[in-house]
């Protein structure tokens, strides 16, 4: 089984206005409205490619009843720690003139030791040998910087598998628990190492860096995936770190790419693919994504046709 963990979900809003213009009245135009939070994305793209997981979290008041009543509605099993306030609306603005995205991010709702320790316990009640686990988004108000790390030390110690995306303190407080998989993009490496990864060699550096070999008495070998945007991606699988560029598109939407790109991920430890496969999936789940509008995913057979054009650079 696949988990996804969105501690801090949201209902995702798009909309666009022909240009934008600050202090202004604008006409918007509404183009979709989505579930979302980066765990559930990345559930809406596993199921987009027909591998079933369950999403679970956090979910407060009148959005998050609505949102409980969506993701049951699209068939997941879902198992969300009901907390107090409401979940979260972003807004996400496109000027259509431009081609550029605004993002509003709301905070979410505060957690309170009651909700963190109910939701530590239902992780605990799931995990389970073999299961793959992806801790994704922001932590909500409340939470400790080490909540992920708690929760990937619960599951790895149940011999479940790890993958952590996220940033800031909770990337650095989650790294110490030695996750199998992480997810950062070139921002967030460069914060986690404390220096610059810019170019093809700084990223194939920080890769192998990254790459954790050993918990506990567990031996396996780690996924460390750094995202570039429209650059595509750096990839370490064990001993290899492969370079892989997305194909020209048509680009929609970059939000929620990045959890496409992680559901890449989880498809291709499924299946033991090896590093340049792996590299693969993640580039066109992450391209495919990109090609929706809103908070879109893209269906297999879209993510079938791109695999076969995904640019592989360098193999080191």
């Amino acid at each position: 089984m696949i988990y996804t963990v969105t501690l801090n979900p949201t209902l995702d809003k798009t909309l666009s206005v022909p240009r934008l213009r600050p202090g202004e009245v604008h006409r918007a135009r509404f183009i979709r409205q989505d579930i979302g939070g980066k765990g559930i994305n990345v559930s809406r793209a596993l199921t987009a490619l027909g591998i079933a997981s369950r999403p679970i979290g956090f979910l407060g008041g009148a959005t998050g009843q609505a949102m409980r009543n969506r993701l049951v509605a699209a068939g997941y099993d879902a198992a969300f720690i009901e907390v107090n306030g409401e979940t979260r609306q972003n807004l996400t603005l496109l000027d259509e003139a431009t081609g550029v995205y605004t993002k509003i991010n709301e905070p979410g709702p505060t957690v309170g030791p009651a909700h963190l320790a109910g939701l530590a316990d239902l992780v605990a009640s799931l995990a389970r040998s073999g299961d793959l686990w992806a801790f994704s988004g922001s932590l909500p108000p409340g939470a400790p910087d080490d909540f992920y790390a708690d929760l990937i030390a619960i599951v790895q110690t149940a011999g479940g598998l790890a993958f952590l995306d996220t940033s800031g303190p909770a990337l650095a407080a989650g790294l110490a628990a030695r996750p199998y998989g992480i997810k950062p993009n070139s921002e967030e490496a460069a914060e986690a190492l404390g220096r610059l990864v810019e170019t093809d060699e700084d990223h194939v550096a920080a890769a192998r860096q990254l790459v954790v070999g050993q918990i506990g008495n567990l031996p396996y070998t780690a996924v460390v995936c750094l995202t570039r945007a429209a650059q595509g991606l750096v990839l370490a699988l064990g001993d290899e770190v492969v370079i892989a560029a997305p194909p020209p598109v048509a680009a929609a939407s970059p939000v929620g790419a990045g959890d496409a790109t992680l559901a890449g991920l989880l498809w291709a430890t499924l299946d033991g693919c090896d590093a340049v496969e792996t590299a693969r999936r993640a580039v066109a789940c992450g391209t495919a994504a990109a090609m929706q509008e809103g908070t879109g995913v893209g269906e297999r057979a879209l993510v079938e046709e791109l695999l076969s054009r995904v640019r592989l650079g360098q193999k080191c």
